[in-house]
């Protein structure tokens, strides 16, 4: 039997070059401001100095890859830092940012195509272009895309974003549900809560939306993998059960209880505490897991193997959560 690589489906590419692209844009401003409301001004001080220290893993193949060696990692699924989303752009600038998104993710991962696989970006603002922004990364090379949990003004359930969950699900992409921003706005702006609280909740919302409108019911091909362990939902997913059952309201969208949708899902495991994965595994299915870490953020796991044998998982669940899952689900074999 062939041992699995070690996949982490979580590491992030920075690309200054889209930065450069928008500087001056319309609309850029207003963004910049919006975020540091949200954030407040002692995340924001923090933010800066955590980029510049892990510049070079973010942006040089050789650092990545000599971090990976010494983390265990095979191989892993390079997505954009969500801060190179730019929801607020416009359909032109929208447009460039994706194509050079997915152009420059690609390029990143080329020198090292063996133990190095992409994500592009969609506009998810526009989404008469998330279609064939998709079409755009895999014609790049990319397994798929990077979204986050809503655009402004629109949730995941959209009736406009048929068109993307279609063209995902026939041509098999991966879509990487990833949050950036928390419409809790200034309520999180103090002690990193925009992160520590809003990701998992913004997770959670965005989830919901695909679960309670009927998205998987419709789309039940979609090969969607959600960061941050799915948020607050897995390990609370009873309560949407109880809706469900409870209310006509809650149930007159979807088709099944919600907690059975979790295993149409694929869930990293970043969610820094051993119990929570444990039942992230016992909910989702030991074959819905995969290993992630965020590289190379702050918020991540340095150690992600480290994190993932702190479960105590059976030795089976343990490999397959580690690389056999991945493997499977990016078609990745071990030479």
């Amino acid at each position: 039997m062939t041992t699995p690589p070690t996949v982490d489906v979580h590491a992030h590419v920075l690309l200054p070059e889209i930065e450069a692209m928008v500087d001056g844009l319309p609309g850029l401003a207003e963004a910049r401001a919006l975020d540091a409301r949200r954030n407040g001004p002692a995340a924001l001080a923090v933010n800066g100095p955590m980029v510049r220290e892990r510049f070079p893993k973010l942006t040089d193949v050789t650092a990545r890859l000599a971090a990976m060696d010494a983390q265990g990692v095979d191989v892993q699924l390079v997505s954009p830092s969500p801060s190179h989303y730019h929801y607020w752009a416009d359909e032109e600038s929208a447009d460039k940012v994706f194509r050079l998104a997915n152009e420059a993710t690609a390029a990143h991962c080329s020198p090292a195509p063996d133990r190095l696989r992409g994500l592009g970006l969609v506009p998810l603002q526009h989404p008469q272009l998330t279609a064939p922004a998709l079409d755009h990364a895999l014609e790049c090379g990319l397994l798929g895309v990077e979204i986050s949990s809503h655009a402004p003004g629109r949730e995941l359930s959209d009736p406009d974003y048929e068109a993307f969950w279609s063209r995902a699900e026939e041509t098999g992409a991966v879509v990487f549900l990833h949050p950036f921003g928390c419409t809790l706005d200034e309520r999180l702006d103090q002690w990193y809560l925009s992160n520590s609280v809003g990701q998992p909740t913004e997770n959670a919302v965005a989830l919901s939306h695909l679960i309670f409108s009927g998205v998987l019911d419709r789309h039940p091909g979609l090969k969607i993998v959600v960061a941050h362990g799915g948020g607050y939902l897995p390990t609370h997913i009873g309560r949407a059960d109880h809706a469900w059952e409870a209310r006509s309201d809650a149930g007159s969208g979807c088709a099944h209880l919600p907690s059975s949708y979790l295993k149409r899902l694929w869930f990293d495991s970043l969610v820094h505490d051993p119990d929570v994965l444990r039942e992230l595994v016992r909910v989702a299915g030991a074959d819905r897991v995969l290993l992630g870490s965020d590289f190379p953020f702050d918020m991540g796991a340095d150690d992600p193997l480290g994190a993932l044998r702190a479960a105590h998982l059976p030795d089976a669940d343990f490999h397959a959560v580690r690389g056999g899952n991945a493997a499977a689900l990016l078609r990745i074999r071990k030479d």
